[in-house]
């Protein structure tokens, strides 16, 4: 059995979701398939998850909402009717929709079970749709295919009695249709995970049922060495590593949720990822283990948004329990940490912008001087990560020479490196307007032999 699961730009409208049902009916093995919710049919346009988050967020101001209810509903109408399906899928949809709005849900609860909407919808449709072709096809709730997770809305975990639900969809003969992105709680509660869950989905899916193979549709030919919107025709990636991918994710690569591979990753299930609109493809896949390669660095990857925590104190490395009284202090704020790369009497602390409102900002610094007495502590901002990533590069010499001549050649500045904390990666900090020329010039000694 094959598991596959379509993105939003897999789904966006009528035509694609044409090419979507060829692909289910080309090879037989294909019979879980997983939808996220429709995605961007081009450039200006919006995908139905924000649509959806601005109905709730209209909805509690206490604004007329009934004017993007109309354009949301418009959506999944042209769908339909492209299909040549009934309307009665799209009353199903408003009707569901406003009873989420009048229930007693917390706004928290409501929120997610109307972002979830786009998901379950499109999952009905492409179960019609495929029906109205006489393929043996069912839509199936999450909670009957036995997804169970944990009460965290917009960030609830799966649970491990689920995986024993759903290895039952082996029994089951007709290809099943999952919306993906959202779960239930034992108590029958509608949770969804973090934005993006429907990648978290799929890998949850096809560790359940065993998969031989966990293919991810989207729109590109394959996961590419660097970003393609900062260096022209980069190299095509066809195999990773698990923890290559991971590390990617993580550091900028919109392919896959960074938390996706988990799953498939503990139940050593493939991963193929393949272009919807260039089916035939070779894609890019991802396995456990690799041979080793000549030139051990598959990717360059980067991200922005970042803010460093700069806290120096004489003898701190003398001092017990410096770090952890550090470290506490942000968790008391809700504030989790990337990095905390470390000297003999200076520590910093790599955080999300997000994270750090200018509040909570006033009340870490105040308690980081009132409650470990440092000589100096202040904030970075515009910080950018850069992460060069492969198998094999912690036992390869002269990669951090290479590295390091790139951005000296760019006249770019490192605020930071990290290279011992990972086997597959080496981590660097620059600051955000001199990325692309920091990445480009990677790419050159990496891949271009410059």
């Amino acid at each position: 059995m094959k598991v596959a699961k379509f993105g939003g730009s897999s789904v966006a409208n009528a035509e694609q979701l044409r090419k979507v049902a060829n692909i289910i009916q080309d090879d037989k093995e294909r019979r879980v398939i997983v939808v996220s919710a429709p995605g961007k049919r081009s450039s200006e346009d919006i995908k139905v998850t924000d649509l959806l988050i601005d109905l709730g967020e209209t909805y509690f101001k206490n604004e007329k909402y009934e004017d993007k209810l109309e354009v949301i509903l418009g959506r999944f109408q042209n769908i339909t009717d492209d299909l040549n399906l009934s309307n009665h899928v799209i009353e199903e949809i408003r009707n569901g929709i406003e009873d989420i709005l009048a229930s007693n849900l917390e706004d928290i609860s409501k929120m997610d079970a109307l972002k979830a909407t786009g998901e379950d919808s499109l999952a009905k449709i492409l179960a019609l749709y495929l029906q109205s072709l006489d393929v043996n096809a069912t839509y199936l709730n999450p909670k009957d295919a036995g997804i169970f997770l944990s009460d965290e809305p917009g960030s609830a975990r799966i649970l491990e009695e689920s995986y024993q639900h759903l290895y039952k969809l082996n029994e089951r003969e007709e290809i099943v249709i999952i919306p993906g992105f959202f779960g239930y709680t034992k108590g029958g509660k509608l949770v969804t995970f973090s934005r993006g869950g429907s990648d978290i989905t799929g890998s949850i899916v096809a560790a359940g049922v065993k998969a031989t193979l966990y293919e991810n549709f989207t729109d590109v030919d394959s996961v590419y060495s660097v970003n393609p919107n900062i260096v022209e025709n980069p190299n095509k990636i066809t195999s990773l590593t698990y923890k290559e991918m991971r590390e990617l994710s993580y550091a900028g690569f919109s392919v896959f949720h960074d938390e996706a591979l988990i799953p498939a990753f503990k139940a050593d299930i493939p991963v193929c990822i393949k272009n919807t609109n260039n089916p035939s493809g070779m894609g890019t896949i991802i396995v456990s283990q690799k041979e080793p390669q000549p030139n051990p660095v598959v990717g360059i990857a980067s991200d922005t948004g970042f803010i460093s925590i700069y806290v120096s104190k004489y003898l701190m490395n003398r001092e017990l329990g410096f770090g952890r009284r550090l470290l506490t202090i942000l968790e008391d704020e809700d504030i989790s940490f990337e990095h905390t790369p470390s000297g003999i009497d200076d520590m910093s602390v790599i955080i999300r912008q997000s994270q750090l409102t200018k509040e909570k900002e006033e009340r870490v610094i105040t308690r980081i001087k009132e409650e470990l007495n440092p000589d100096l502590v202040h904030v970075d901002r515009d910080l950018a990560l850069i992460m060069v990533v492969g198998e094999g590069m912690n036992s390869t010499i002269g990669l951090a020479d290479k590295a390091t001549h790139a951005f000296a050649r760019a006249n770019v500045n490192l605020e930071m490196i990290n290279q011992g904390s990972s086997e597959v990666s080496m981590m660097f900090g620059i600051k955000t307007d001199k990325v692309d020329e920091a990445v480009r010039s990677l790419y050159k000694i990496f891949f271009e032999g410059e």
